[in-house]
């Protein structure tokens, strides 16, 4: 296995570490798969279900004492039309565009954002003050992109090569 040393600064301090290349490789493969799974199969089944609606989540589901509480029924009442599609939709996007490792950062960020509202609605948390499976699956994502997993026999390595990446360099940003 190669392996690798890293040099950086984290909060003020000088960190050097060696790590195995294969490894990470290996690591952010699977750990983009398995999300795009996670991802995928619960929007793709959102999205078959012509029934499946947020409605009954978003009345019945939320604990008590949320902070949020009058955004939840309020969406449930007034922004379901929206709400319903974006909900389905959006995870079987990013999950599709983990699977295929194209878009990864873009979906990364929006994928953030799906977990932000899910851990804002199970708010006060039943098991845990902070952190609950949303924010590991956030900062999961957020790892993803920064380190590039898209490039991981991923299309993001295929994009950035494309004329249009190379005529317009800013849409690196939206690859990983």
């Amino acid at each position: 296995m190669a392996t690798r040393e890293m040099e950086t600064e984290i909060f003020g301090r000088n960190v050097r570490f060696e790590y195995s290349a294969d490894g990470v490789g290996y690591a952010l493969l699977a750990l983009r798969l398995v999300m795009g799974w996670t991802f995928f199969y619960a929007g793709i089944t959102k999205v078959l279900d012509p029934a499946w609606t947020a409605e009954g989540f978003l009345l019945h589901a939320i604990p008590e004492g949320n902070p949020f509480g009058g955004v939840w029924a309020t969406m449930a009442s007034d922004w379901l039309w929206l709400i319903d599609p974006l909900n389905a939709w959006g995870l079987t996007l990013v999950g599709l565009a983990l699977l295929v490792g194209a878009l990864v950062r873009w979906a990364a960020l929006w994928g953030a954002v799906i977990m932000a509202f899910y851990w804002a609605a199970n708010l006060p948390l039943e098991n845990g003050l902070v952190i609950d499976s949303h924010v590991v699956y956030a900062l999961l994502l957020f790892g993803l992109g920064a380190l590039g997993a898209g490039h991981v026999l991923g299309l993001d390595g295929y994009l950035e090569g494309t004329d249009l990446v190379q005529r317009y360099p800013r849409l690196r940003y939206l690859l990983g």
